[in-house]
């Protein structure tokens, strides 16, 4: 049995992970996967490398192949949780809005939509001349209204003349009339649901005190069935039908509704009818059950292709996954989603276009997971995630609950919290990672370029050919203006990256660029200057094709360097790779940990340098307002002067980033050699530690002179202690 057995994961899918030598789970994985495999939303963040997408992917794969065991074998029905019970008192989980969650036990109900009102209904209702009654208690602040309601009444409770509602405002509700009631009510508050059949009125208690009669009912309403009814809007109630004590019991003569009698039981026509429709739990062939979103094409390819290494022994049934994608044929796409899909792994735009056009139903979605989810909210993607997220029902149809996994590089960020606290049902955090940390196998430096001190970009023949914002400055040699120093900068930055890949013998490197165009300019630099400079580039604007087939090259060592943007920031998983080289600080402090999480991975060293300008660089910012947005711009004014160029100040943003992660990071000069630490051993990046720490002889050398300070020190402690004591005595 493998150390993924243990934890409950099937057999078939650790046999994978164990021919992809995967012996132990790692940290992340220890802990999320067993809290996904209990059916629980999960937020998790951890350092960049740890195996998080294992720690979705492994149990989400296990649960959808289960969950199509099932089906073939006849097990699912569409009213699975009431089912089991049929003589409870439940929310229904069929006669409910869109965006309104039910609990599995069916006795609490949570809106997260913020503008919207979302009702439900419970699975049966009373009808008769008896007295009935109901509690209701407000679990988490919003606004919400209580009553009854016949079937024919809207879920927006008390908008229309067949429901009565009580509103948190203090306000009685019926036929769109809100007149001021009782009090109003908020968290913690119980209120007491009256129906008096007999008399035909409709009263309400909060907290055991009675706030008289709300509705009176005419002798055609007194003979309809009422249903107790919730409406919400981003808030959430449990309720008590009577089969425990009620907080404030209710006059003797009125009675729970789960004890009303079988003649005056009518169970809701909604919830019968979607009971009865086995076939509704058998997902369509275009309506998968787990949606993952990724930033960017190349995240979703790898995220792709390790749920094909996973699933690599399950069979009967065979899961079938598809990878939507932008720069793919969109009618392949289609013709396999018709065929049938099971997980769909895919980047915002395609997924929304297939979405919309009806070719990718969400109606049988049960995992909607969201992979660098700071990543997709800083892309601006907040609005289609709540889209989505309100289109995918809350609880299947088989009777399982929406599960919703968050990954994200720090789960600090504000954008990640308030998403979590709108979208999410009660997440667990898995917080391995705390606030942003460089990883201690990643040795990070500054290389400080300084124009003044160092002139050498005076007499370069050929040098790295740069971003043209100077095109219209009168820069020349000799000058100290800061758009002379700036365009020495670009070019100085060409000379320290190459000298940077010479002095550590860099076979494999990513280097980071700010822009499209530096990226483009390094690649043709560098081919320039040798074949010992094979590199190739990745960023937006290369097609999709030339992208993936760039990747590849570099993952197969065909060239030593992936030049690229922020684009490959996030995710880039390959194995051992050794070197970092920064071009230009990037201006988001995160996006300085992603960028060095590329290396240093799987416990293997790894060397970040950062080249880092002393002086205000003039670079490109093109925003809305460029009409091409960059493309063959030639509006070198700063933008306020309605222009696409500002100035960047690096030292401001080293500062940042030090005081992000509380270091100061270590500078070397332009001969970029990187001093080692006494204790670090012999370290050679893209490998293990060949020597964890010095050797015992060294150790106890070093450590002579203070473990013999150290004794001296006591010595003279116990002396001084004997002898203020004698003292004392004689005294």
């Amino acid at each position: 049995m493998t150390a993924f057995d243990e934890m409950g994961v099937l057999p078939e899918i650790a046999k994978a992970v164990d021919e992809m030598e995967w012996t132990l789970p790692t940290d992340v994985q220890a802990e999320a996967i067993p809290l996904i495999l209990g059916g629980g939303d999960v937020l998790m963040a951890a350092e960049t490398g740890s195996g998080k997408t294992g720690a979705f992917c492994l149990p989400v794969l296990q649960i959808v192949w289960e969950t199509l065991q099932d089906i073939g074998a006849g097990k699912t029905s569409s009213s699975a949780v009431q089912h089991q019970h049929p003589t409870q008192w439940l929310l229904s989980l069929f006669d409910r809005g869109s965006a309104l969650a039910v609990t599995p036990d069916g006795l609490r109900c949570q809106s997260r939509e913020p503008k919207e009102w979302h009702g439900c209904r419970a699975n049966k209702g009373v009808q008769g001349n008896e007295k009935f009654f109901f509690e209701a208690i407000v679990t988490d602040e919003g606004l919400c209204r209580v009553g009854w309601s016949t079937n024919q009444a809207s879920l927006d409770l008390g908008t229309d003349k067949f429901g009565f509602g009580f509103g948190g405002t203090g306000k009685k509700s019926n036929d769109k009339q809100f007149d001021s009631y009782g009090e109003s009510f908020g968290m913690h508050d119980v209120i007491g649901c009256y129906l008096n059949l007999s008399k035909g009125e409709i009263s309400f208690s909060k907290n055991g005190a009675n706030l008289g009669v709300a509705f009176t009912l005419n002798a055609q309403q007194k003979s309809q069935t009422y249903y107790p009814a919730v409406v919400l809007k981003n808030a959430e109630m449990s309720f008590n039908f009577g089969p425990q004590p009620f907080k404030h019991p209710p006059s003797n003569d009125y009675i729970a509704v789960a004890s009303a009698s079988k003649e005056c039981t009518k169970e809701n026509p909604i919830n019968s009818s979607q009971s009865q429709s086995k076939e509704d739990s058998k997902p369509k062939s275009n309506a998968p059950q787990a949606i993952i979103i990724e930033p960017s094409r190349e995240l979703a390819e790898q995220t792709y292709n390790q749920i094909q290494k996973f699933k690599k022994h399950l069979k009967d049934p065979v899961i079938k996954e598809l990878l939507v994608i932008g720069g793919v044929s969109v009618k392949d796409q289609i013709s396999t989603l018709n065929s049938g899909v099971d997980i769909v792994v895919g980047t915002p735009g395609r997924l929304e276009d297939l979405i919309q056009g009806g070719y990718l139903l969400l109606t049988h979605c049960r995992f909607f997971i969201l992979d660098e989810a700071d990543g997709l909210l800083k892309q601006g993607y907040t609005e289609l995630i709540d889209r989505l997220h309100r289109q995918i029902p809350k609880i299947t149809s088989d009777g399982k609950r929406l599960q919703m996994i968050v990954c994200s590089a720090t789960l600090h960020a504000f954008e990640v919290k308030k998403m979590a606290e709108r979208l999410m049902h009660f997440p667990t955090w898995v917080d391995l990672k705390g606030e942003d940390a460089v990883p201690e196998t990643v040795h990070h430096v500054v290389v400080m370029v300084d124009p003044q001190k160092d002139k050498s970009w005076h007499n370069l023949r050929r040098h790295i050919e740069t971003d043209a914002v100077h095109s219209r400055d009168n820069v020349r040699p000799g000058s100290n203006s800061p758009e002379t120093l700036s365009e020495a900068v670009k070019i100085l930055k060409g000379e320290y990256c190459i000298q940077a890949l010479k002095e550590h013998n860099m076979d494999r490197a990513l280097i980071f660029c700010r822009t499209k165009l530096d990226c483009d300019n390094l690649e043709r630099y560098l081919k320039q200057a040798g074949n010992q400079f094979s590199c190739v580039c990745l960023h937006g604007d290369r097609k999709p094709a030339e992208r993936k087939a760039n990747l590849e090259k570099f993952k197969r060592q065909e060239v030593k360097y992936l030049i690229c943007t922020d684009v490959a920031a996030r995710g880039l998983d390959i194995t051992g790779l050794p070197f970092m080289i920064n071009i230009t600080l990037p201006d988001e402090k995160s996006n300085y940990v992603h960028r060095i999480g590329r290396v240093g991975r799987a416990e293997r060293m790894g060397l970040a340098i950062s080249l880092v300008s002393k002086v205000p660089e003039k670079v490109w910012y093109h925003g809305e307002w460029c009409p091409s947005r960059g493309k063959k711009c030639q509006n070198t004014n700063l933008t306020d002067q309605a222009g696409c160029c500002v100035w960047y100040n690096e030292p401001n943003y080293l500062a940042e980033i030090e005081d992000h992660l509380n270091v100061t990071i270590q500078q070397v000069d332009a001969s970029m050699k990187v001093p080692l630490n006494d204790f670090d051993g012999k370290v050679t990046y893209g490998q293990k530690r060949s020597n964890m720490g010095s050797n015992y002889q060294n150790h106890v050398q070093q450590m002579a002179p203070y473990v013999k300070q150290l004794s001296s020190l006591e010595s003279k402690t116990q002396l001084l202690y004997l002898k203020r004591h004698m003292t004392t005595a004689a005294n």
